[in-house]
């Protein structure tokens, strides 16, 4: 999941940047990090994910092929998010955003190039899906300096590595099974997103009411 940097750690001539708008001149990686930080985008993420988790639970008889097309998609989806939100993270935690979103892109073309693979293949790209992308927010989570909404984050990534090692250790036995499990991960995690982005968007405006980061600490 994406996870910006508190603004309130950075200094008054970084932030302001970020609030204006990417001028024609702008560097593509500073346009995508400014991105990164917006909480419409992290928003969008959430939006994203939990409409897909809704959809799942309320289809649960969509075929094995129809499941494969979604996940793959929502694998996609959530590879380019993922991808822009590297930029808007420091240096040393580029690397597992950067990682989680080559996963996410790549099993997301295994679901999609063979949408009529077994049940237990697409469990395994799942689960497989979970337990890393779990590991490394988990990571990331614990290693980043500034993260105003931890708490959250931990929770997230502690679901995941318990839904992959469910998923793993217990392959479901139908495509009804998987989607069940699928859908209900999705919606937490897409209310887990939605929570991030709106206490985002409360710590950005906490910054722009006092003008100056300092006095947010």
């Amino acid at each position: 999941m994406t996870m910006p940097r508190d603004p309130a750690s950075r200094t008054g001539q970084e932030h302001e940047p970020d609030r204006a708008a990417p001028g024609p001149m702008d560097d593509p990686a500073q346009a995508l990090g400014r991105l990164g930080r917006s909480w419409t985008w992290l928003l969008g993420s959430a939006v994203a994910t939990l409409a897909l988790g809704v959809l799942v639970l309320v289809w649960p008889e969509a075929t094995l092929h129809v499941l494969a097309v979604l996940i793959g998609l929502h694998l996609l989806v959530g590879g380019a998010f993922r991808f822009v939100d590297v930029f808007a993270r420091a240096g040393h935690e580029r690397l597992p955003g950067l990682l989680l979103a080559v996963l996410y892109v790549l099993a997301g073309v295994l679901c999609l190039r063979n949408p009529l693979q077994t049940i237990n293949a697409l469990s395994l790209i799942v689960g497989v899906v979970w337990l890393v992308s779990g590991i490394l927010t988990l990571y990331t989570a614990l290693a980043a300096d500034d993260l105003p909404h931890r708490g959250v984050v931990l929770g997230i990534a502690v679901l995941g590595i318990v839904a992959g090692i469910v998923v793993l250790a217990l392959p479901a036995e139908s495509a009804r099974a998987l989607t069940r499990l699928l859908g209900l991960w999705l919606v937490l995690l897409g209310l887990g997103e939605a929570v991030v982005a709106l206490a985002w968007r409360a710590a950005l405006r906490k910054t722009s009411t006092t003008g100056t980061p300092a006095a947010t600490a």
